[in-house]
């Protein structure tokens, strides 16, 4: 939770909130709940600068001049996938052309060059393979444990585990459980898009719907596993539901605690079903950054994703209330796929000067957000 002011008539002066915005500071400076009609308020009110104030208070509140990253890379063994999401560019029918299929040891390779550039984690997510099954991923999780025991995996969207359920016929959390046991730490936040059933229907109507998206972190949670929570904005969506998602999202918070940090993706509309739409704006970026900050008040961390942002966002979202640049990522296909025009990756020292030109302190984190202490430290 936001911790309560120790000076809230500084705070309240620093903020310098229009007239018709003074409920809502007076809430964030009090650490108040902010609700439905508030966040609707907040999407929309003219002045993006005193929301981004706002926000920035409650990140200050939270990490201080404080912003991390990691030394991560993204694996992603198919585009291969059974579902064809209107929003995505990266999804092929195994004859396609440009369809790929990674082999076990292709992954365990990866993430061998990774570890030696020294990640703490990888990142795994792939298309819905109908022979990449249960048994293959675990496979995959065990063989990385034991090579590289440190490694931190982090891996499979909610959507993978709900169909290996279905291809193995049992339940999603004996899909987590053989996870688990396989080697398994903690799991991404993809595939939420937008939790609102007649949107959903139009952009992603063959995948696990919103209320299997959240019983899947919620049981992860019970079994220890922390997760993170995603929502994808800029397509066709309004305010109503992006504040809607992130209230369902804050409600398993409440209920789970399970949740480490929200990821706002931007949608990038190239080479997708929907083409046709501008996609959002760079407004629209801070704004969704901002609002969240303000609504999320259980979840701890905001992430700039660069890699859909683009690092100058990513660096002005650092003063909209995000406190997470996300990592050095390699390789990432997702994304630039659909024309992302941002690197595929970053190195650790062009991180550190994004963050710190952005008038934050840089920190290595691993994925669990403790501070990761090197022999030699980074530049």
């Amino acid at each position: 939770m936001i911790p309560a002011p120790t000076d809230p008539a500084r705070d309240l002066r620093r903020l310098r909130a229009p007239a018709d915005l003074a409920d809502l500071a007076e809430k964030v400076v009090h650490a108040q709940r902010l609700s439905f009609e508030d966040g609707v308020r907040l999407y929309r009110h003219p002045d993006l600068l005193a929301v981004g104030r706002l926000a920035d208070l409650v990140r200050e509140r939270l990490h201080g001049d404080r912003v991390s990253y990691n030394i991560n890379r993204h694996i992603e063994p198919t585009n291969v996938c059974a579902t064809a999401c209107a929003f995505c560019a990266f999804g092929r029918v195994a004859s396609d052309p440009d369809a790929y299929e990674m082999t076990q040891e292709d992954v365990l390779e990866r993430a061998a060059a990774c570890v030696a550039e020294g990640a703490t984690e990888v990142h795994i997510v792939a298309g819905l393979h109908p022979l990449f099954d249960l048994a293959w991923y675990e496979e995959i999780l065990k063989g990385l444990k034991a090579r590289f025991p440190a490694l931190h995996l982090k891996c499979f969207t909610a959507v993978e585990i709900v169909y290996l359920a279905g291809l193995a016929r049992v339940s999603p959390e004996t899909v987590l459980r053989r996870l688990i046991a396989a080697g398994l730490d903690s799991m991404p936040g993809g595939g939420a898009e937008i939790f609102d059933p007649v949107v959903r229907s139009q952009i992603c109507d063959n995948k696990c719907d919103a209320d299997q998206w959240i019983d899947v972190h919620r049981t992860a949670h019970r079994l220890g596993l922390r997760s993170n929570a995603t929502m994808l904005y800029g397509h066709i969506e309004g305010d109503e539901h992006r504040v809607d998602h992130v209230l369902r999202l804050r409600a398993l918070q409440d209920e789970t605690k399970g949740f480490q940090t929200f990821i706002p993706l931007a949608f990038h509309p190239a080479n997708t079903q929907l083409s046709h739409l501008p996609g959002p704006t760079g407004r629209l970026d801070l704004r969704v950054t901002a609002v969240s900050r303000l609504l999320l008040d259980n979840v701890a961390h905001v992430k700039a994703y660069w890699v859909m942002l683009g690092e100058k966002t990513a660096q002005v979202a650092l003063s909209f209330g995000a406190d997470d640049f996300d990592g050095t990522v390699v390789e990432e296909k997702i994304v630039h796929m659909a024309g992302a025009e941002s690197p595929q990756a970053l190195t650790v020292e062009r991180i550190r000067h994004l963050i710190r030109e952005a008038g934050r302190t840089p920190y290595e984190r691993d994925t669990l957000y403790h501070a990761v202490v090197r022999e030699k430290a980074p530049a």
